[in-house]
């Protein structure tokens, strides 16, 4: 089927799916969504608790930090705390927020001025697979 043969449908037959983000907008997110390789495989704090700075690291990993982890001395004197994997780090990982809209139209406009965003990436996949589904019942049939 080339260009010409195509049928041309107004704005409001369409639906716009779209993800974008917007640049000078950082957020703080969860380990798990940028792909934390401590948040994944665990990690390994060594404090020198020989130290004002390491003794009152090692008070907070035991008293306030509501991590699981393992503790071990070192030969050297040094304390290994060993965290768990799926677990929060200590780092504050930030991100360029995605938009997952929908909204009625194409290109040339939106005629009802109806959109809605997801919240979730999964919902705008399933909301996106939903779509092309109905398209499908609808072309067979006829």
């Amino acid at each position: 089927m080339n260009r010409a043969d195509r049928l041309i449908l107004a704005p409001g037959a369409y639906q716009t799916y779209s993800i974008s983000q917007e640049p000078d907008r950082l957020v703080v997110v969860a380990c798990e969504r940028v792909g934390c390789a401590a948040w994944r495989y665990g990690w390994d704090s060594i404090i020198d608790e020989s130290t004002p700075l390491g003794k009152a690291q090692a008070l907070h990993i035991r008293t306030e930090s509501k991590r699981t982890f393992r503790e071990m001395k070192r030969g050297d004197g040094l304390t290994v705390f060993r965290f768990e994997s799926g677990q929060r780090c200590f780092a504050e990982h930030q991100t360029n927020p995605e938009v997952y809209v929908v909204r009625d139209g194409d290109w040339r406009g939106n005629p009802t001025g109806r959109s809605r965003e997801h919240q979730r990436p999964a919902d705008w996949v399933e909301d996106f697979g939903e779509h092309q589904l109905r398209l499908v019942n609808q072309q067979e049939k006829g």
